[in-house]
């Protein structure tokens, strides 16, 4: 299927409006308000979500045709869950396991 350029661009432009509306609505409109306790607490969870999120297509969807991801990714994943049970931070797993995972680059040359 075929898209014209001004379609593409109506497409870029309408999802640039609602991802601003849908970030508007929270941080502009109650941002300054003071949030119920709950709210905080959950939002709290909000970067032992995102980890998952990112780590897991790289380990259950791998390579086509292989069962398991290769070796790099593999290490990345695990040093990325150690360093964020380890730390309680998700920058400092997140820097973990993106430096393992460019260690393990170099080292094993994939």
């Amino acid at each position: 299927m075929t898209m014209s350029n001004s379609t593409i661009w109506l497409i870029i432009i309408g999802l640039g409006i609602g991802t601003f509306v849908l970030r508007f609505s929270f941080l502009g409109l109650i941002g300054r308000k003071p949030m119920p306790e709950w709210v905080l607490r959950l939002l709290r969870y909000t970067p032992v979500a995102v980890i998952p999120g990112l780590m897991a297509p790289a380990v259950l969807l791998p390579n086509e045709g292989e069962a398991l991801p290769d070796l790099p990714t593999l290490v990345a994943v695990l040093v990325t869950l150690a360093v964020g049970l380890w730390s309680k931070k998700a920058i400092w797993a997140m820097g973990a396991g993106a430096a393992a995972l460019v260690a393990m680059v170099l080292i094993t040359g994939h």
